[in-house]
């Protein structure tokens, strides 16, 4: 990627957008046997041989649990005035339910703490993908019971927390718990199969609804909000069978936990088989699943072209990968595309009920180089830029973009890629957890503080 000079600054978002970092417990704490905590699906899916590259596994991960002081500190230093984290659900409740485990409660109140004593305000996600393996047992997300469950852990944290943190997340990227975790298996739990997807789906959702109405119930002043993963999708043709594969796609992807929070429903009307979700449905779920969400977290990484394919069966369509269409991408392999982040803006912000927007994470691997003692990321500078300028774009077009947030603050566990992607800020020696600035994270600290 050509590194280009920014032709904005800071002032140009105005004075009130936030600008933060994003971490996510599972990723960053390790410690997952410490001070009570029980087992979570990704403890035990890591630790299955053959699950994660490199056979890499997060029981040290960051070691955040213990330097959490010393890792604000570079938030502060690069300038940014947010810090998003979620919260280990078995830290809290070791079997997902029953006891409260105090210990787990002191750790997430030492770290809200320190960030308000540092200027920088917390944002709480409830859940990043961390389900206790206790509640998978019982069958995690395809058991109804489980919005009892999710909701019990809301209130806990609501009351426990509530008093200073004043913005949320429900729950990151259903989507990914839905299609990856319950489906494909490749994330924790490790679960294959498409019978799984719509009760999953259907479970995620009305847990969204409820853990917004319960936010919104026990915290005064309280700013709630989702993260949706998404996309803009590209057909690969203008045939109608490729254009159709792209609104199923779409359909998936982008609209399937927004709509029916907005009380559109599921997006059956281009993809039929989600009316199969409706055998998981009781009477008053459709009204259940509706929350006003104060703002909507869009987390766009990469746009994704498609096209008809009679071998993938009740999809038809298959992605036609970045790296076959001769287009930039990041060392994930994911398609560099900044006007697929203003395209998504505009998508989202179509939907009447929308208020806020929030970007929630955004982000890329590169292949960081070490020279002289420096953590030269030219490429990661260039595509904040990039990406940054259409932001303000949509922004500067009336779109109501309120903040911000880079995923992530430092290299991390990387989920089913282990430690070989890095994303962060700041560079992660894992074996000595020594933390190094990168070039990006300097950008930043120029950017902020001008």
């Amino acid at each position: 990627m050509q590194f280009e000079n920014e032709h904005f600054s800071k002032a140009d978002f105005g004075n009130d957008f936030c600008w933060g970092t994003v971490t996510a417990a599972f990723q960053v704490e390790g410690a997952v046997r410490e001070d009570g905590k029980g087992a979570s699906v990704w403890d035990v899916f890591t630790h299955k041989r053959g699950k994660i590259k490199n056979g890499d596994h997060a029981d040290v991960a960051c070691d955040f649990y213990h330097s959490y002081e010393a890792d604000l500190a570079l938030v502060v230093e690069m300038g940014f005035t947010e810090f998003r984290f979620s919260i280990a659900w078995s830290r809290i409740l070791p079997d997902g339910k029953g006891e409260v485990n105090q210990a787990g409660i002191d750790f997430y109140n030492r770290l809200i703490d320190k960030c308000i004593a540092l200027g920088i305000k917390p944002w709480v996600t409830l859940y990043h993908w961390d389900l206790p393996q206790a509640l998978e047992r019982l069958g995690g997300w395809k058991n109804r019971e489980i919005i009892h469950w999710f909701s019990d852990y809301v209130v806990i944290c609501a009351q426990s927390f509530g008093d200073r943190v004043k913005n949320w997340i429900v729950i990151n990227e259903p989507m990914a718990v839905a299609a990856l975790g319950y489906t494909t298996g490749l994330h924790a739990p490790g679960k294959r199969g498409l019978w799984n997807f719509l009760p999953v789906t259907h479970h995620l959702a009305m847990c969204q609804a409820a853990g917004g109405r319960i936010l919104r119930e026990r915290v005064s002043d309280a700013y709630i909000g989702m993260a949706i993963s998404c996309s803009h999708i590209v057909p690969y043709t203008n045939a109608v069978r490729d254009v159709r594969a792209a609104q199923r796609a779409d359909a998936v992807m982008n609209r399937m936990f927004i709509e029916p929070a907005l009380g559109l429903g599921y997006p059956s009307d281009v993809f039929p088989f989600l009316n199969g979700i409706k055998k998981y449905m009781l009477p008053g779920d459709a009204e259940a699943l509706q929350f006003d969400f104060d703002f909507t977290g869009i987390q766009n990484y990469f746009s994704i072209t498609v096209k008809h394919s009679y071998l993938i069966p009740v999809l038809w369509l298959k992605e036609v990968p970045a790296t076959l269409r001769n287009v930039p991408v990041t060392a994930m392999g994911w398609e560099i595309d900044t006007e697929g982040t203003y395209k998504i803006l505009k998508q989202f912000s179509a939907y009447k009920r929308i208020r806020d927007i929030i970007v929630s994470e955004s982000g890329a691997a590169f292949e960081d180089r070490l020279v002289e003692g420096k953590i030269i990321d030219a490429d990661r500078i260039a595509y904040f830029q990039q990406y940054l300028g259409q932001v303000l774009k949509a922004k500067n077009e009336g779109i109501n973009i309120r903040g911000y947030l880079v995923w992530s603050l430092m290299d991390n566990f990387e989920w089913a890629e282990g430690y070989r992607a890095r994303f962060g800020l700041v560079h992660v020696d894992f074996d000595s957890q020594r933390r190094t600035m990168k070039e990006s994270g300097k950008w930043f600290a120029r950017f902020l503080k001008n």
